[in-house]
């Protein structure tokens, strides 16, 4: 399996490239702007990207669907609890001083019980509401995409619209603490961690 990782946005969000190396079947995992070194890379390595996959719906995740969708031909996939998060994305960029025409479109809503693949390697979707109601987690080959989740020593953020430190909190005790101590964790800022490490380290949830 191929994974690439893209620091892009405003709040320098991770953006993921993740492809089955036999097939070249691909997904982006967030998509925070247009990355002209992500799309080189498509083009290098011939994939062939099928899905946005958007962990939860917040503006510094989602600011670079629209473009990217374009360029890519990839359908954009999301919670529809998180409709509502997307729908604010024109209205907090103004904040930033960033105007745009439109908010990022979408092409289906997915959940838990969705099956979704690369080549033969399955996606695993992990519903984890806590820091949006809409939050989740992609299980791709033993490799945990945690979005705005789970952080190496932290958590996402629950001060914000559709936050709740409870239901974040049971998301990881008891979906994600779940999987193998092994577990790489590429989260949505900041560096990888692992499942293991952060049962022993993350003092915000234990």
């Amino acid at each position: 399996m191929i994974i690439k990782q893209y620091i892009a946005g405003p709040i320098e969000a991770n953006n993921y490239l993740v492809a089955d190396e036999k097939t070249k079947e691909a997904v982006l995992i967030d998509c925070s702007e247009t990355v002209e070194k992500l799309l080189n890379d498509v083009k290098t390595l011939g994939l062939n990207v099928k899905y946005i996959l958007l962990t939860h719906g917040h503006f510094d995740h989602v600011m670079g669907v629209n473009d990217m969708k374009e360029k890519l031909g990839a359908k954009v996939l999301i919670n529809e609890k998180d409709k509502s998060q997307v729908e604010m994305t024109k209205t907090i960029l103004r904040t930033f001083g960033i105007f745009v025409d439109k908010n990022p479109e979408y092409d289906e809503f997915i959940d838990g019980n969705t099956e979704l693949k690369i080549g033969d390697i399955p996606i695993k979707i992990f519903e984890t509401p806590g820091h949006t109601e809409g939050g989740m987690c992609y299980y791709i080959d033993g490799k945990l995409f945690s979005g705005d989740t789970l952080f190496k020593n932290y958590v996402g953020r629950t001060d914000l619209p559709g936050g709740n430190f409870s239901k974040l909190e049971n998301s990881i005790k008891n979906i994600l603490y779940k999987l193998d101590d092994s577990t790489e964790v590429f989260p949505g800022h900041n560096e990888m961690t692992t499942i293991g490490y952060e049962k022993k380290h993350n003092e915000i949830v234990q």
